[in-house]
């Protein structure tokens, strides 16, 4: 089973993280993680809005148990802190608290705060960088014309990333105008919800280019994304079955054909 792999910032992180929202059993999640983790998937996505705050717990317990420098800890802060910087800096801290860690890699907005302009909050938000709480920032649920600005307002940082929801049957503006704008300015985009809740398993153009492949949708569907480049698909998984499936989407291409045919739904 091959381990692709793609750049955030400058870092190489697994072409396919984890995801954390909505675990149910964080019993059989964990065995599954770690699984992943152990095999060469390195890249993991968490949030302090995720189960109040569980999911980063869940996280640390994984990263503990590998060691903190082989997972690259991607966590989101909601927006309504971003108004002031010490209420930025007490949030950061207390996500690290749950996560176990004195960093993450990756600290993302949530979503745009639509109280105060886009440039003051990721202005706001670089603190977290610069009192040494993470390596990177970025933010999440962007859309093009936020993200322009946000990238344009920062002086000492970069945006690294912009996550939003992003599928093979979820395409629109992300493709139209989200990631060619990324592309030009080095930002990766990572993808959300890359399963559709289990949607891409039942739809007929996937199931029938997953079958020419001897593949399964799941696979189709996150190959499809990571074969765009600068996209790095998130999806969860709770059981070691389903993180082996998930795994097996990297290390192989479709043809041409049949990403355009793919891109067409």
């Amino acid at each position: 089973m091959q381990v692709e792999f793609k750049v955030i910032g400058s870092d190489k992180v697994s072409a396919i993280g984890l995801g954390t929202w909505a675990i149910r059993d964080y019993g059989k999640a964990y065995e599954a993680y770690l699984y992943a983790l152990s095999s060469g998937v390195n890249n993991i996505d968490t949030a302090e809005m995720y189960d109040g705050g569980k999911a980063e717990e869940f996280v640390g317990k994984l990263v503990k148990a590998v060691g903190r420098d082989n997972v690259f800890i991607t966590t989101k802060m909601l927006p309504d802190r971003l108004v002031d910087k010490d209420l930025i800096i007490k949030a950061a801290r207390a996500a690290l608290r749950r996560l176990g860690v004195n960093y993450v890699d990756l600290y993302l907005i949530h979503w745009p705060n639509t109280s105060i302009s886009i440039e003051e909050q990721v202005r706001n938000f670089e603190i977290v960088a610069k009192e040494g709480l993470t390596r990177y920032i970025g933010v999440s649920n962007f859309d093009l014309s936020e993200l322009d600005r946000a990238i344009h307002a920062l002086s000492r940082e970069r945006i690294v990333v912009d996550q939003v929801h992003y599928s093979v049957l979820h395409k629109g503006e992300v493709e139209e105008t989200l990631l060619p704008f990324c592309r030009a300015n080095n930002i990766a985009i990572q993808a959300y919800m890359p399963l559709e809740r289990g949607a891409v398993v039942t739809h007929p153009v996937v199931q029938r280019i997953a079958s020419k492949y001897g593949r399964t949708p799941v696979q189709v569907a996150l190959n499809y994304l990571i074969s765009q480049d600068n996209v790095i698909p998130i999806p969860k998984a709770e059981k070691i079955e389903h993180v082996k499936e998930i795994m097996g989407s990297m290390g192989w291409r479709m043809r041409r054909e049949d990403l355009e045919e793919l891109k067409r739904i």
